[in-house]
């Protein structure tokens, strides 16, 4: 009998799960796992986890003490939130799961790095290593050099909201573990931008970039692991068959499962070896200049960044409107 489609992607690519959702996550079995601030407020919002959410609201309170404002629990409880759903999912893959930094640090390293050391301390403090752990970053210049100097300390990073060859090259000179090419939000902006309904898979701008990044890599040695994320259709997947990891939506790894036929492997190491390719070397000012010039990229790091922010704004208020009605819970107990 044939395999499906995600049986055979496993065979030549890691397949992590793009998904807050624990009970998605128990199903597909996925290697690795990643959320982002978006999904962890949609996981929120579910019935079946609001025993995670208000536990770990009723523990912050605790540990903020007598005299906490209602806004030093709800960022205390914000803080461990996050790691709260990513401990549920390590009990379930066997591999890492890919916690955020707030998205609001995204220019500003220092920040970024107090925070990761801190996500980091909570899963120690839980018994979970490094090694099980990736600390979400915006590729950003000053969130590549957080990642950086965090990859030093063995903290592992996953770099996010990258869409252009020069973000791919800047973390992987900077040693960064893993980097998440957005293929969907990429076709998002081409489709926009040229009026175009549809592309075929093979020439699907996104699919396109993360295969370039993939190449360039691998042409050059790189030990930087390519995950492709944010897809829009089965295409975008199949055709970046083969990258190192690719983080699919449960609806897609749903579609995957249910379809029986042929995948080719699109990407090989030994293909890449064999291109000609230029090798290019990035410094802040080249970061700069390639940025400023890929009119896509700008765009869309601009507007993830902001989209994450509305994301964390509507959990601080789910996070606050909760805590009122846990409070008049307890009041009405006694």
């Amino acid at each position: 009998m044939s395999k499906n489609l995600l049986e055979q992607l496993r065979e030549v690519t890691v397949v992590v799960a793009d998904t807050g959702d624990i009970q998605a996550i128990e199903k597909f079995k996925p290697q690795d796992a990643t959320t982002n601030p978006s999904l962890i407020t949609a996981a929120a919002q579910m019935p079946e986890y609001q025993g995670i959410v208000d536990q770990t609201l009723l523990e912050a309170k605790k540990d903020a003490g007598a005299g906490a404002t209602q806004a030093q629990i709800v960022s205390l409880a914000f803080d461990r939130l996050a790691v709260a759903f990513g401990l549920k999912i390590l009990q379930i893959i066997p591999g890492r799961v890919s916690t955020e930094v707030d998205a609001r640090l995204s220019y500003d390293t220092e920040a970024t790095l107090t925070k990761a050391r801190d996500l980091i301390a909570q899963y120690k403090a839980a018994g979970i290593g490094r090694d099980r752990v990736l600390i979400k970053i915006a590729t950003t210049w000053e969130g590549i050099r957080a990642a950086e100097i965090l990859e030093k300390e063995g903290i592992h990073c996953n770099l996010t909201l990258l869409f252009g060859l020069h973000q791919a090259i800047a973390c992987a000179e900077a040693g960064v573990t893993l980097i998440s090419p957005f293929v969907g939000r990429i076709l998002d902006w081409y489709k926009k931008d040229t009026g175009r309904d549809s592309y075929p898979a093979a020439e699907d701008p996104g699919v396109l970039s993360v295969t370039k990044i993939y190449n360039y890599y691998k042409k050059f040695g790189y030990k930087t692991e390519v995950m492709g994320a944010s897809f829009r259709n089965l295409g975008e997947i199949t055709e970046l068959a083969g990258s190192d990891l690719l983080t699919i939506s449960p609806s897609l790894l749903a579609e995957l499962q249910s379809t029986v036929a042929e995948l080719p492997r699109k990407l090989d190491p030994a293909k890449a070896a064999s291109l000609s390719i230029e090798k290019i070397s990035i410094d802040k000012a080249s970061y700069d200049k390639m940025h400023a010039a890929d009119r896509m990229a700008t765009d869309k790091l601009d507007e993830g960044i902001k989209g994450f922010t509305k994301a964390l704004e509507d959990l601080e208020k789910l996070l606050a409107d909760r805590l009122v009605r846990l409070e008049g819970e307890v009041v009405a107990s006694h």
